[in-house]
């Protein structure tokens, strides 16, 4: 297949999955279910698609992030113990996979930077996860999560004011969108009442969309030959 026909067809996909993203918005907003159904856990099956068709190197791990991400968007649809019981889990193992994928591309060499950069983050997350209460059952993943967030905003905030390249700047929105949408979800749950989360949701999942297309770039960009990852080695 032609250069050409294969950009159209990328663009083509992109187009698709924005508006998929703006169907998945009307659908939160009127809480529409069989929409919901459809088009959310598509958010990451379109992008995976894409990844597939254009990266050389294929990793498995992205393979990983976006299958469970999927699953993790299905989990949380229904309002029952058990669906999310399993969600929790699918989204403990997505964002493993995402780290790991973030530290087989970006290597932490500036530690202090590092640090200076996390433990801002770590303590506004600690500090909505003190100031509410979490159920006993869930004060463990509640808190795990808060580390991982912290830890994701460290390193992308630290790599980017160490070297700013596109590589870094495409982390760094993903990663911002990706803790913008936790503090969201913070808000809605704890601070907000019924009539106004139904604002919050499609907001939620607007930070969504955006933060899952900015790491497809992020990981096609990583994957360039013209990205050296070397300087960033410890």
């Amino acid at each position: 297949m032609n250069s050409k026909l294969s950009h159209q067809l990328v663009t083509g996909f992109t187009v698709l999955y924005f508006i998929n993203g703006g169907v998945e918005l009307v659908g939160e907003y009127f809480r529409i279910l069989p929409v919901i159904y459809v088009s959310k856990p598509l958010i990451p099956l379109i992008l995976l698609g894409m990844y597939f068709w254009i990266s050389k190197q294929k990793s498995f791990v992205f393979l990983g992030i976006m299958v469970f991400s999927a699953l993790t968007n299905l989990l949380f649809i229904p309002n029952t113990v058990e669906s999310l019981f399993y969600g929790i889990i699918c989204f403990t193992i997505h964002r493993l996979f995402l780290l790991y994928f973030i530290l087989n591309h970006v290597k932490i060499k500036y530690w202090l930077a590092f640090m200076l950069a996390t433990l801002p983050l770590a303590f506004i997350f600690f500090y909505l996860f003190a100031a509410n209460d979490v159920p006993d059952n869930a004060v463990a993943m509640v808190f795990f999560h808060n580390i991982i967030a912290a830890v994701f905003g460290g390193i992308a905030i630290s790599v980017y004011v160490m070297d700013d390249n596109q590589v870094h700047s495409l982390l760094l929105i993903s990663i911002l969108l990706f803790l913008g949408l936790q503090l969201v979800i913070y808000i809605e749950k704890y601070y907000l009442a019924e009539v106004h989360s139904q604002i919050m949701r499609p907001l939620a999942m607007l930070l969504n969309v955006l933060g899952f297309y900015a790491f497809y770039r992020f990981a096609l960009a990583a994957e360039s030959p013209n990205f050296n990852r070397s300087t960033f080695r410890s």
